[in-house]
């Protein structure tokens, strides 16, 4: 019988569904990587979320796998390289998260423009200033977006009740101005935005893309949100944008560094959390309860599509 090993918390339905097609699953979420690597030559399959990264010395134990399953929507923790050589399937689940995102970022984003964290902090230490958190209207403003897969175009669904242009660039598509958003050029983007939201995955092109060049070529001060990758954005440089007046708030649910003791010992840390411009989540935009039993239903749905 063909197995498959789960190494990470999925929601129930992927294993119930895999053994409905004819799997045998070890649903295995508090598993090391080293228990993992012991026993991997048995599956054909392996299910991870974010636990640890798929790499050469996880494929070179795996001498049987066929797909490896990512409960989520970024491949970026796995070697696709390899399993590219290799023939392995990989399968992933943005359908399952993008609503939890775009939620997530336009909540992020009207939080920043009407200054919703400081106004609360203020309120809890007996200081009413309703002069020094007046906000902004989102209706009338341009919304840039980098990126325009399940995750851009959720977000832009979710803007179109609030009266905004959305404007939208994707290297890698053509052709894709729908009901909410219009495809628009990068000096487009650049030129008019008064919001700016990442939702590109992380590549060796996108690494540290968004840096103090990339806020420079902005012509108007704007809001910024990543709910992507930490990686693409230089914090420091975000930082000097809220300085320099370029940014007016930023958003950030995903940092370069993430979790402690990491995250304390960044030299920006200190700068970053004490900034009232800026709201912090940790890396929750696509991790809802209700995406949590999405994603494993997408897996699964993708699983009965693969042939070996």
């Amino acid at each position: 019988m063909k197995k498959i090993l789960i190494v990470d918390d999925l929601h129930p339905a992927f294993k119930m569904q895999a053994i409905a097609m004819g799997y045998e699953v070890d649903d295995e979420p508090k598993i090391t990587r080293e228990q993992t690597l012991a026993k991997i030559k048995d599956y054909v399959g392996i299910a991870v979320r974010t636990k640890f990264r798929i790499d050469s010395e996880i494929f070179a134990a795996a001498t049987n796998l066929k797909f490896v399953a990512r409960a989520g929507a970024g491949l970026d923790n796995i070697d696709d390289t390899i399993a590219f050589e290799r023939n392995i399937a990989l399968i992933n689940a943005p359908e399952g998260n993008c609503d939890a995102v775009g939620e997530h970022a336009t909540g992020l984003l009207l939080s920043l423009m009407n200054n919703f964290r400081r106004a609360d902090l203020e309120i809890r230490n007996g200081i009413w200033d309703r002069e020094g958190n007046r906000g902004y209207e989102l209706k009338g403003k341009k919304v840039g977006i980098i990126g325009y897969g399940f995750m851009g175009q959720s977000f832009a669904k979710k803007l179109a009740g609030f009266e905004v242009d959305v404007m939208a660039y994707d290297k890698y598509k053509t052709g894709f101005s729908d009901a909410f958003a219009r495809e628009v050029s990068m000096e487009e983007i650049v030129k008019h935005s008064d919001v700016l939201s990442l939702h590109i995955p992380l590549t060796t092109e996108t690494r540290q893309m968004v840096d103090d060049e990339y806020f420079f070529h902005f012509k108007k001060t704007i809001f910024f949100i990543n709910t992507a990758r930490g990686e693409i954005v230089n914090t420091k440089a975000v930082l000097n944008a809220i300085d320099s007046g370029k940014i007016l708030g930023a958003g950030l649910d995903v940092l370069q560094t993430e979790k402690f003791p990491g995250l304390d010992e960044q030299p920006w840390y200190e700068e970053l959390k004490e900034n009232d411009k800026v709201i912090l989540t940790p890396h929750v935009g696509g991790w809802t309860f209700d995406s949590y039993r999405k994603i494993s239903e997408v897996l699964a749905e993708k699983l009965k599509g693969l042939s070996f």
